[in-house]
């Protein structure tokens, strides 16, 4: 099974706020909850030290993670591959008369058993989680 979620927000800010924001990879960690701690090795590769409350796993798990598309600044898409799951998220940035319009969708794969059901679970609010860290980061009204 693959979880699979999306959701766009809207943002009162200009898009060059808004991508300063997605194109980091360090800011997108910051804004998962699983995420125990990373690792940046450059603008485009990061390790994400993940901590799922799951059986099976009793560490955290490292999440390889690199920007395999950047069109700056219009969309960003990332793959995280670990033996557990594997992530690809995907960032559209759009200019709107009010600011900008982010669209986000995110597929997350478990490859052991219990990753899927956790973030079917979970996926929607760490979407939440990081449409608050954009609108922080930003200073953009909800």
């Amino acid at each position: 099974m693959t979880v699979r979620v999306e959701r766009t927000f809207e943002l009162a800010v200009p898009p060059e706020q808004v991508w300063a924001f997605i194109a980091d990879p360090g800011k997108r960690a910051e804004a998962i909850s699983v995420v125990d701690s990373f690792d940046i090795h450059d603008e485009t590769h990061a390790t994400w030290h993940i901590a799922l409350p799951i059986p099976f796993v009793d560490r955290t798990i490292a999440v390889e993670t690199e920007d395999t598309e950047r069109d700056p600044p219009t969309h960003v898409e990332f793959v995280g591959r670990s033996r557990v799951l594997r992530v690809v998220g995907e960032h559209d940035l759009e200019t709107v008369d009010d600011g900008t319009r982010l669209r986000n969708r995110f597929t997350v794969e478990g490859k052991m058993p219990g990753v899927e059901g956790f973030f079917k679970r979970n996926l929607d609010d760490e979407l939440d989680n990081l449409e608050a860290a954009i609108r922080a980061d930003t200073a953009a009204e909800p």
